[in-house]
């Protein structure tokens, strides 16, 4: 292949990823601006983000085997129109609920887009130099989580939440263009791959009976059949999607590697980790528009210095892993991150960013910046090298699962610390209806100040300043969950972790599962077999 061709396969690899990632990342800024223009209240705002990664968790490791079955550039060029497509729909969406299966839709051709664009490289480029390939890729990967907050916040503030969406669109009609210029398909080789369709469904179908359990506890309370059913259906689907990943003959997720100490203890942390990191991210956002008073632009610079530390210092720390080892960098670095998190109760409404906020962001960035290498690195590790590829995709979807499932059980958290707070500081005051359907609203908005304009002055004084606290306290809960989920990755680390089976270089995992992917991801895809 010539090297016009290698480079412009590259660039549309590295645009159909930097598109999702700047999408992603740019949602969250814009949740305030959804809800107040299509409501829906915390619940809606939870659901624009996880039905995006419900289906991407749930799809991407068949996403991984469609690319071998069918063809990377194929799958990449359906998965990145796809996208682009559903983006549109997005845009134009008249009601929550259109928004979100657009977005669960996204997550569809997400998982087609994720890992056949590293598949992409990999069919392009020779051995020896696919790491600077993946190098740029994961760079570019990077930027789009430093972009994408602040060009979020700028459409909310300067125009619309909907052009997030709609600049998707000519990105896309380019990367397409591109793909298809470049013509990187190579001959399908080796064994052939078997699609996992059952165990596919039924992690959907388990993940999201619980997600839709606790997303809807705090509007009908535990003991009420729409939380009831979706919750033990979902068990029981997880439990059968085990039962066929143990005997399907080409699992999606072959558990035999969750044998080896190191692959089962990184998982783990991977999912306590980035679960903490994707739960705090996501309120704290809402809590700095909706309770703190920022608009977009100034919540997406509020939180780029996690991004650029991580960006900055991965990679050094990657080197001193590979230097005295990963474990204790696995262990102290969440420590670190879980101290910065607990920096955040010292937050109330009125925040002095340098002084409060800036600091706890600073220190959570650099235990974060800590762990992602050497983590990703050491679960790599524990595979072999010819199931190198699809142990970082199991710990790619465990990242996304993880934040999937901690942004609903810390909704259900905070939701319902909001509603104990407020009911608590308004015991024993008899509130005119009005003053009672406001403070019915908030409950139903939670981490949001009440519109109490339409009541007397006192009585709207105590209601703004119940609901002030309420969110303040909710906001503080969520936190400091987060802050012992990441502390309790950081101690599994110290206690599970042992010297890797094989060598790993951390430096060539310095976003984690964040950004791109490992360079020993592009090691080639083989099929799994069930353990006997």
């Amino acid at each position: 292949m010539t090297d016009r061709r290698k480079r412009l396969a590259l660039l549309a690899a590295i645009l159909g990823s930097f598109v999702a990632g700047l999408d992603a990342t740019a949602v969250n800024v814009a949740l305030p601006a959804i809800e107040s223009d299509l409501g829906g209240g915390l619940a809606g705002q939870q659901w624009v983000s996880n039905a995006y990664l419900l289906t991407l968790g749930s799809l991407i490791l068949v996403g991984g085997s469609l690319g071998d079955l069918y063809g990377e550039r194929r799958i990449f060029t359906i998965g990145v129109a796809g996208f682009g497509v559903v983006s549109l729909g997005c845009a134009l969406a008249p009601t929550i609920e259109v928004l979100v299966a657009g977005r669960a839709l996204q997550g569809v051709f997400g998982a087609l887009l994720t890992p056949s664009a590293l598949a992409v490289i990999v069919a392009t480029f020779r051995p020896d130099e696919r790491g600077a390939a993946i190098g740029s890729w994961t760079a570019w990967g990077g930027i789009a989580l430093v972009i994408g907050p602040l060009a979020g916040g700028w459409l909310v503030d300067v125009a619309t939440w909907r052009w997030i969406f709609a600049l998707n669109v000519p990105f896309v009609v380019a990367t397409v263009i591109i793909v298809r210029i470049a013509d990187s398909e190579r001959p399908r080789e080796g064994p052939s791959v078997h699609l996992d369709y059952l165990g596919a469904v039924l992690c959907a179908l388990g993940l999201a009976g619980p997600v839709f359990a606790l997303i809807r506890q705090p509007s009908v309370g535990w003991g009420s059949p729409q939380v009831l059913i979706p919750a033990i259906v979902g068990v029981a689907m997880l439990a059968l999607f085990l039962v066929q990943e143990a005997r399907a003959p080409h699992p999606m997720l072959p558990l035999g590697l969750f044998r080896r100490r190191n692959f089962a203890f990184g998982n783990l942390e991977t999912l306590l980790m980035y679960g903490g990191l994707s739960a705090v991210l996501f309120f704290l956002v809402l809590f700095l528009q909706q309770v703190a008073g920022y608009d977009a632009l100034q919540a997406g610079l509020a939180t780029l210095p996690i991004t650029v530390v991580t960006f900055f210092v991965a990679r050094r720390a990657g080197r001193l892993a590979d230097r005295y080892g990963p474990r204790w960098f696995m262990g102290a670095g969440p420590l670190v991150a879980a101290a910065g998190l607990a920096m955040l109760q010292r937050l109330d409404a009125h925040i002095d960013y340098v002084t409060e906020l800036l600091p706890a962001l600073v220190i959570f960035a650099l235990g974060l910046a800590a762990t992602v290498a050497p983590l990703t690195a050491t679960v790599l590790a524990d595979a072999d090298e010819s199931n190198a590829g699809i142990a970082s995709g199991v710990n790619n979807a465990i990242a996304r699962v993880a934040a999937l499932l901690a942004v609903a059980a810390l909704g259900a958290v905070v939701a319902g610390q909001f509603g104990a707070t407020i009911d608590q500081r308004l015991a024993g005051q008899r509130l005119a209806p009005e003053a009672q359907r406001i403070v019915d609203e908030a409950k139903h908005r939670t981490l949001a100040r009440a519109d109490p304009d339409s009541l007397p002055a006192a009585e709207a004084r105590l209601v703004t300043q119940a609901a002030e606290d309420a969110a303040v306290s909710a906001f503080h809960w969520g936190a400091g969950i987060a802050a012992a989920l990441v502390a309790l990755g950081g101690l599994l680390g110290i206690v599970g972790i042992r010297n890797p089976r094989r060598e790993v270089p951390c430096e060539g995992c310095p976003g984690g599962q964040l950004a791109g992917a490992p360079l020993e991801a592009a090691r080639p895809r083989r099929p799994v077999p069930a353990p006997t």
